[in-house]
């Protein structure tokens, strides 16, 4: 497999940062704090557009980084390094626990373009009808109406802060014309703001999406950086399967060594490999059990 060297530096430059202003103004009424959210998603949008950004291994990451938040309105102690090894070191029989469960609802929900198949995929405790009805649920601008899917699944179902959520995420992909769910509302939205409704709602969802945009951002372009050097290394590895190893790495937040399709002592060697070429980094600091992302 080919990776096309990138023309990177000149690419990479042309990400465009998040304007001063809004990542400065403290915003408070309704009407302010929307049109700082609208800006922060205009920009993210445009950022998402850029072909420098690996679309699917920011996807992950923040699905990761959502899972992180949900487990914590849960009361769980896990967190990132647990939610990783929960996913990529179970063993064929094992089940994931709790956590682990969130985490892989959250992947599965921003793997595959939005649709109801989809999301039913993701979310198969609930019926492709219910799932339809609650997305029907929101209108208006795209923040009104995720926070009103938001506000209609927990009223149905309260103790669902996972689906209600997700399908909030679905509902403004659909409104932003995106293809795919982009987390951004569960990382930044606190567990009470869950509770609310009407304007109180809206106003906490647009401040969530204002700080997740602008971290989404950030990712974005720290991403963007790093997957072109790791296409720039491809073409010095000689192993059978690099190639596909690679693309693993620029699709995934994390993996296990394991899941590579090599031989296990030529896998470890590649990681060791793009280690040694920073390419990719060892996330867990551990001798054993590691797992690589970029």
């Amino acid at each position: 497999m080919k990776f096309a060297r990138p023309d990177s530096i000149s690419d990479l430059e042309t990400l465009p940062r998040m304007p001063a202003w809004v990542t400065s103004t403290r915003a408070e009424t309704l009407e302010d704090v929307a049109f700082l959210s609208g800006a922060a998603l205009n920009h993210l949008h445009l950022v998402l557009g850029h072909e420098a950004v690996p679309q699917a291994l920011l996807r992950d990451r923040l699905a990761l980084r959502a899972a992180e938040a949900c487990v914590a309105f849960s009361g769980r102690p896990e967190r990132t390094g647990e939610l990783r090894d929960a996913v990529h070191l179970l063993r064929p029989g094992d089940l994931p626990g709790p956590a682990g469960e969130t985490c892989l609802t959250w992947r599965r929900a921003v793997e595959r373009p939005v649709s109801i198949k989809a999301l039913g995929r993701a979310l198969p405790a609930f019926e492709s009808g219910q799932i339809a009805a609650w997305l029907d649920a929101g209108q208006g601008a795209p923040v009104t109406r995720a926070a009103m899917v938001l506000d209609a699944v927990l009223t149905e179902a309260p103790r669902a802060d996972v689906p209600a959520l997700i399908l909030a995420e679905a509902a403004l992909a659909q409104a932003l014309g995106w293809d795919h769910v982009v987390p951004l509302l569960a990382a930044a939205l606190k567990r009470a703001d869950l509770r609310k409704q009407g304007d109180d709602l809206r106003l906490a969802c647009h401040r969530a999406l204002i700080s997740s945009a602008i971290e989404a951002v950030r990712q974005a372009a720290d991403l963007a950086r790093r997957a072109a050097h790791l296409k720039a290394v491809a073409p010095k590895l000689r192993a059978k399967g690099a190639g596909h190893a690679v693309e693993m790495f620029l699709t995934r937040d994390a993996v296990a060594p394991s899941a590579l399709p090599l031989p296990d002592r030529a896998a470890r060697r590649l990681c060791d490999r793009l280690v040694d070429l920073g390419a990719i980094r060892e996330l867990t600091g551990r001798d054993t059990f590691r797992l690589y992302g970029v």
